[in-house]
């Protein structure tokens, strides 16, 4: 599997566009690069990943493809900061990850991450305000990143007002109100009906674009993952799971789903991923021989959908 290094630094510097008070438009380039080498990640005698080495550059999409179980979440929680590598190295721009940090922004699958006492505005702000922000600049970043989701008529709102969609909408805002390097989202759109979901894939393109985070995104779903990413990692089957391999998406955006290249991509994706579900299988000592055509098809479309 090909690595791309890029430079890192000792410490991490201020990202490209980050504001100080005066407005400013997102600008592309302000994504940390994260770094993880040789990384595993044990509970207590029970092994979730290993071996796993990714070189993600600044301001890359990177979706992490898998079987159910096979730890896409375990690794993002390290990526965040929740969890810590039993061995091996995670780094953010050359720096430790050792604990959560507002440059490591995690939208989480459940709005349920929203606070239901607070307003829409108040939870896109509670980072800024934390931070001891003037109320104007709260005012402003609220103004600026609602904007960017498209909620600014919503602001005055509370999390059960809103749809399941919108509520995704905010968590987006709210993380990116912190200004982070690097946004984690784990299965964000998971349960969401098919077309409030292909909305916010688009929407997701087009914020990635305007804010020049580094994103990875972790989901079940093929086709997703070809719409949003610049690269997939797809994972073995768990436990110990590790790197299965590692795809470019070559493909011009706004991706065309029946562009011949994709179709080519999915199929690919779909014999890797087809491999770790058999192997999960076996482990399990179910039997995987009649797993084949359409059967291998409802299960790969039963994973994506979380079922």
């Amino acid at each position: 599997m090909t690595k791309v290094t890029a430079p890192r630094t000792g410490t991490r510097t201020p990202r490209a566009g980050i504001r100080t008070g005066a407005r400013t438009e997102p600008t592309a380039g302000r994504g940390a690069a994260l770094r993880v080498e040789d990384a595993g990640i044990s509970f207590g005698d029970f092994r979730a990943v290993q071996g796993i080495d990714l070189d993600i550059p600044a301001g890359e999409f990177l979706c992490l493809l898998g079987p159910s179980g096979c730890g896409k979440s375990t690794l993002l929680s390290a990526m965040a900061g929740f969890l810590q590598v039993s061995e091996g190295s995670l780094t953010a721009d050359g720096v430790p990850v050792s604990g959560p940090d507002p440059d490591l922004g995690m939208v989480f699958q459940s709005s349920e991450a929203l606070f239901d006492w607070m307003t829409v505005q108040q939870n896109v702000t509670f980072g800024p305000r934390m931070r001891g922000r003037s109320r104007a600049e709260q005012n402003r970043v609220a103004d600026e990143f609602l904007g960017l989701v498209g909620l600014r008529h919503c602001a005055d709102r509370y999390p059960g007002q809103l749809s399941g969609g919108m509520r995704q909408r905010v968590q987006i805002a709210r993380v990116l109100a912190n200004e982070p390097g690097v946004v984690l989202m784990d299965e964000p759109f998971g349960a969401l009906d098919a077309q409030t979901r292909q909305v916010l894939q688009q929407e997701t393109a087009r914020i990635w674009r305007a804010s020049g985070c580094t994103v990875v995104f972790v989901t079940h779903d093929i086709d997703e993952a070809i719409l949003l990413a610049d690269r997939i990692a797809v994972m073995t089957a768990g436990p110990a799971a590790s790197i299965k391999s590692l795809y470019e998406v070559d493909l011009p955006r706004p991706r065309d789903e029946s562009d011949p290249a994709a179709l080519r991509l999915r199929t690919k994706l779909r014999e890797d991923i087809g491999e770790e579900v058999r192997k999960a299988m076996r482990d399990q000592g179910l039997d995987d021989r009649g797993l084949d055509g359409q059967e291998l098809d409802d299960r790969l479309d039963r994973e994506a959908k979380g079922a």
